[in-house]
């Protein structure tokens, strides 16, 4: 009876899937070239004002690193008509909250507010992109604050700079070569005019895409973001530079010593192709099988079986031009990185030989559709995919129809991409060990 209560309940799950709630959209452009993205959902009062800049890391040059994510702070210093010190303060009293983050291609802002605020929403986001004040007491206050994340999250905590070393030696060409956070010798050594000539360049609404979620009057939604938007100057036609990277064909080999750490780590990393391509959605399904969660193979095998291992894990970078896929293990007792490696390799082998099981195979298939349908669980899940979804696939409409693509590839590409992209000799092995001298911060 268990087993079958258990089968009903699979069973039921996956009918709601199946019939996952499509979201309705409305986009358009303004005349200054921000494309805007309207999406009314009534299920709560709340609505989501957000703008995404097609900027991020890579859009710096390499003696000025930090910039994008920079702004991602700075940004928030205050307006022509939002005193410095006021934003949040302005946000929390009316109810709502805000944040922004910034990868590799984009940077991302939005606030939360009660539906009866999204006019206060877009007057705040318009504002933040005409009349930003950048000076030179917001640069030296935002320095100090980006200089004690990097020594919080980066330089002063176990494991925190496993993906800035593997990022420089995996690209040669790319700026993907450098962390998103960047160097503080960059920061400390740029001037007033290169923030402000930054900001000029990049945060302007036609390098830009506005979304509006929520519960929201689609006729005065559009009122309020003509007000608001309409009058800001057209920026510069931006002209992306593309870098090409060539194929790596011979195993990477480096070593980082940290601080912070008394166990070492191996980590494998992989240069995968384009987040929009097919074969990186293959390579999504491939991760998951190896190395999502404790179900995994690679978990399995080598911390539960074996008990070689205190962790297996997997880090997926999925991105506008490359991606990386990285691994990492924690060796345990008189194990060593080099057996763990050993242990990962047999299953990427098998991968690479057999097909995976069709029970395996629709277990992925139950997982992305899990993945896909809380993705768009909540309207600030739902915002942030339609910018992302327009601005960095182009394809605005896989916010529905993405999973089909998962859906459609088989046993046999699982095993032929793994074939393609895994091998020994087009990988970078870092041995990420313990040092005894304390990083300069």
């Amino acid at each position: 009876m268990k087993k079958s209560i258990m089968a009903l309940t699979a069973s039921l799950l996956l009918g709601g899937i199946a019939s996952a709630q499509k979201v309705d959209f409305e986009e358009y452009n303004l005349d200054n070239g921000l494309h805007v993205i309207l999406h009314n959902d009534d299920a709560a009062p709340v609505v989501v004002t957000s703008v995404m800049y097609h900027v991020g890391s890579k859009d710096e040059t390499a003696d000025r690193t930090g910039f994008a994510h920079f702004f991602e702070h700075l940004l928030f210093e205050g307006t022509k008509n939002i005193k410095r010190g006021e934003w949040f303060k302005i946000v929390t009293s009316n109810g709502g909250v805000n944040n922004a983050n910034t990868t590799d291609d984009r940077t991302y802002y939005y606030e939360v507010f009660p539906s009866n605020n999204l006019e206060l929403g877009l007057w705040m986001e318009s504002e933040r992109m005409l009349h930003p004040v950048i000076n030179q007491i917001g640069v030296d206050t935002q320095n100090e604050v980006v200089k004690e994340e990097k020594r919080t999250s980066f330089d002063n905590r176990p494991y925190g700079n496993i993906v800035t070393v593997v990022k420089e030696n995996m690209f040669k060409k790319h700026p993907y070569r450098w962390s998103t956070i960047g160097s503080m010798k960059d920061l400390d050594a740029a001037t007033l005019e290169e923030f402000q000539a930054f900001h000029k360049k990049f945060y302007t609404p036609n390098n830009a895409v506005l979304v509006v979620a929520g519960q929201i009057d689609i006729a005065q939604t559009k009122e309020w973001i003509q007000k608001y938007f309409g009058a800001i100057p057209k920026g510069e036609t931006l002209k992306k530079e593309s870098y090409t990277e060539e194929p790596i064909t011979q195993t990477i080999k480096a070593t980082y010593k940290d601080p912070n750490i008394q166990i070492p780590m191996l980590v494998a990393s992989y240069r995968i192709p384009s987040m929009k391509t097919r074969d990186a959605r293959v390579l999504d399904l491939i991760s998951s099988y190896l190395s999502d969660g404790k179900s995994s193979k690679l978990y399995k095998k080598i911390v539960d079986e074996k008990k070689m291992a205190l962790q297996i894990g997997a880090v997926g970078f999925n991105q506008e031009d490359y991606g990386m896929y990285i691994v990492y293990g924690l060796p345990m007792g008189t194990v060593t990185t080099s057996d763990l490696l050993k242990e990962m390799d047999e299953e990427i082998v098998k991968l690479q030989t057999d097909l995976i099981s069709e029970k395996d195979y629709q277990k992925l298939q139950n997982i992305f559709d899990n993945q896909f349908v809380n993705s768009n669980s909540n309207v600030e899940g739902v915002a942030e995919n339609l910018a992302k979804y327009y601005m960095l696939y182009g394809d605005i409409n896989l916010i529905n129809n993405e999973i089909d693509l998962y859906h459609s590839i088989t046993r046999e590409e699982i095993r032929d991409v793994a074939k393609k992209y895994l091998n020994p000799n087009q990988r970078l092995i870092l041995d990420y060990i313990p040092a005894t001298e304390k990083v300069q911060n």
